[in-house]
This record gives structure tokens, C-alpha cells and sequence, in this order.
């Protein structure tokens, strides 16, 4: 095990390094260095690590989550309330629809298992967005309608809606009944994870301001917190809908309400703890896709993809209808929308270890959207930033 730990850090950081010699997004290295050294690779990495891998990219999540949470500002959030509303659902509803479309012709799939198909590919990356985004906000980028967060927030809780329907289109695959009840259980959740993450934070504000604790504890006591706010989501929601995800992004928000000078702090912290956790997510992905699999899709995956990408810019561009946004602001929305990383990467391989037909048709197609969409978003990002945002 231990062998594998360093095969992945030192492949997947000289990997990554070559990316980011020629401008593209280091996680593509790191995704590549998985293949190497994965089971249809090289095959030197411990059958234990791939055993924790689902756990090691949680915790990943969890990481950016709350980066976000502690880089948004409630005033900033009231001002962008309602297209950050509608862009945390209508853009990833779209492409879903899109996929649904044209996969069932395509793929030859029925209906669920492009519905499935299009829940994991519509999420886009916080992973690739949020730190572009923080960057922006740093340099006073598009500030004067809160662009960067507002695109933050709405990616943070497009990842969640997107999830809510991944699980429920792989229960209904595994042979359950439809349940009605998500149509209430989704906001009802939203709504116990936000009321939860803002009361701890709240709890938590007042234990730092009144008893002095070094900010590397701080960072593994919001650690603590936020796993068992995960992990304990499914015994939570036998009482009622609750939102894990959701929760851990609020509490970081609500550090930032409560404590904006902590949060700054906090803030380079978690900046060091994203260089491991990015390295794990991604090589560890990389290390469950069958080459074979991806390269037969390749020509006809990348076709689905693009025409579903075009149909989230459709929502998108529907979610700004009526803003104060000028062109170029709805045109870089758009473009920063694009990225697919975090969420593929995390959730892509859960079909095909369930056993399901379409699983490896889903991972496949998963990493095809990272290896296209993550370098083409952020790229996209970068060169467009000078020429689309004002100070």
C-alpha cells in the first residue's frame, strides 16, 4: 500500500506538472497517471487503495464544498439570489434531457439508463470552477453583479441536485419503486441541510471566539463535523430529508457569516489540504477506466457530449433572462459552466460496481467528459476572463 501511495503521488505530480507547462489543468495528468498505474495499466497499484478510493474521493468532496461555503458571502448571495437559484438546477435539468434524448437513439439504452447517463455527465466541476472563481473574486473580477459568486454558489448546489437524481435513477435501475416523495424530499432537504450547517457554524463561532484553538485544530474539528454530517446522512434521513452535502457547504458558509476574519485564515488552509485531495480524486478515477471501453466510444461519446453542453449554455442563458448582465457577462457564465470533473469523477465508477449493464458505458463516458470538457472550461475560463469581465 504503501508502494502505491508513492507511485501516485510522484507519477501524478510530474504528470500534472507537464500539463500545466502547456496551460491545460494538471487534474488531466493526474486522471492519465491513474490509467498508468490502475488495473489496466501498469497494475501497481494495492487492491486496498482502490478498495477506500469511493471514501478518499468523498472526502475530496468534501474539501471543495467547503471552500466554496467559506468563500461565499450572504450579501454577495442576496444580490445574485435568483439566477443563482435557477442556474443550480435548469442548466444540469437540460443537459440531462438533452442526453435522455439523443442517448436512448445512440447508445441503444432505454430511457432510466440515459436518464442515469445524463445525471452523471450534467454536473459541472467545482473542482475546475471554484478555485477560478475565488481567483477572480481576488483579482475584483466581474464584482460589480457578483459574478464569480454566483456562478460559485450555483455550481456548488447544481452538484447536489444533480446527485439527488443520480441516486434516484440507480435505485429505480436496482428494481425499486418510484417514490413521489422526492418532489418534497428534495427541498425539504436542502432546507434541514442549510438550517443544520448554519446552526453548528453558528455553535462553532462561538467555541473559536471563546477559547483559543489553533486554526490547524479548527480545520480538523470543521473536518470531523463535516464527515459525520456525510456519513451520518443516511441513518439522518429515516427521521427526515437531510442533505450531507449541502450541510457542509453552509457551514462554511456560515464560518464566513459569522467569522469572515477566520474564514480568510481558514481559507489558505484548505488551499493546501485541495493539492493532496485533488491528487486522489483524479488518479484514483483514472485507475477504474477500461481502456478498451473508452477508446471504442471515443468519436460518438465526444458527439453526445458537445451536443449536450450546447443544451446546458440553453439553460443557462434562460437563467439570465432579465438580469442586469451585460453580453459578455452571460457569454463567460456560460463558458464557466462548461467543466465537467469533480462529480464525474466521484460518482462515475457507482453503476459499474453495482453491477448494472450501462455502468462501464457510464464511467467511460465520464472520464471522456473530463478528458474534454475540464481542459476546454478551464482554458476557456483563463483566456476569456481579461476579455469578457471588467474590474
Amino acid at each position: 500500500m504503501l508502494q502505491s501511495l508513492g507511485w501516485m503521488v510522484l507519477v501524478g505530480f510530474i504528470l500534472a506538472g507537464l500539463f500545466q507547462k502547456f496551460k491545460l489543468p494538471g487534474l488531466i495528468g493526474m486522471m492519465i497517471a491513474g490509467m498508468i498505474l490502475g488495473p489496466y495499466g501498469f497494475n501497481l497499484l494495492s487492491d486496498k487503495i482502490l478498495i477506500i478510493s469511493p471514501e478518499l474521493r468523498q472526502i475530496a468532496l468534501i474539501v471543495i464544498l467547503l471552500r466554496a461555503g467559506l468563500n461565499l458571502d450572504l450579501k454577495d448571495l442576496r444580490q445574485i439570489g435568483r439566477p443563482a437559484f435557477l442556474m443550480s438546477f435548469i442548466p444540469a435539468t437540460f443537459e440531462i434531457l438533452t442526453i435522455i434524448l439523443i442517448g436512448t437513439i445512440i447508445f441503444k439504452v432505454s430511457i432510466l439508463e440515459a436518464a442515469l447517463l445524463g445525471s452523471v455527465l450534467a454536473a459541472v466541476s467545482p473542482a475546475v470552477v471554484v478555485p477560478r472563481m475565488i481567483h477572480l473574486k481576488q483579482m475584483n473580477k466581474g464584482q460589480k453583479h457578483k459574478l464569480p459568486q454566483m456562478i460559485m454558489a450555483a455550481a456548488s448546489v447544481d452538484d447536489i441536485f444533480v446527485i439527488v437524481l443520480f441516486t434516484s435513477f440507480i435505485g429505480l435501475l436496482k428494481g425499486q419503486t418510484f417514490n413521489l416523495n422526492i418532489f418534497y424530499e428534495l427541498p425539504l432537504s436542502l432546507v434541514s441541510g442549510i438550517a443544520c450547517g448554519f446552526g453548528f457554524a453558528y455553535l462553532l463561532t462561538v467555541l473559536f471566539k471563546r477559547i483559543h484553538i489553533r486554526d490547524t485544530i479548527k480545520v480538523m474539528i470543521l473536518f470531523s463535523l463535516s464527515f459525520f454530517l456525510v456519513g451520518f446522512e443516511t441513518e439522518i434521513n429515516t427521521l427526515f430529508p437531510f442533505s450531507g452535502l449541502i450541510a457542509v457547504m453552509t457551514l462554511g458558509m456560515g464560518i464566513q457569516a459569522f467569522y469572515p476574519i477566520l474564514a480568510s485564515r481558514l481559507l489558505g488552509k484548505f488551499a493546501k489540504i485541495w493539492v493532496g485531495a485533488e491528487l486522489f480524486l483524479f488518479i484514483l478515477v483514472g485507475a477504474v477506466v477500461n481502456l478498451k471501453v473508452l477508446t471504442s466510444i471515443t468519436l460518438i461519446g465526444l458527439g453526445v457530449i458537445i451536443v449536450a453542453l450546447f443544451g446546458r449554455m440553453i439553460g443557462v442563458q434562460m437563467c439570465l433572462i432579465k438580469t442586469p448582465l451585460n453580453i459578455k457577462e452571460r457569454l463567460f457564465t456560460s463558458i464557466a459552466f462548461l467543466p465537467k470533473a469533480t462529480v464525474q469523477a466521484a460518482i462515475g465508477s457507482i453503476a459499474l460496481s453495482q453491477g448494472l449493464a450501462v455502468g462501464e458505458l457510464i464511467l467511460s463516458l465520464a472520464v471522456l467528459s473530463i478528458l474534454f470538457s475540464a481542459p476546454l472550461g478551464a482554458i476557456g475560463i483563463d483566456l476569456s476572463t481579461n476579455i469578457l469581465l471588467e474590474e
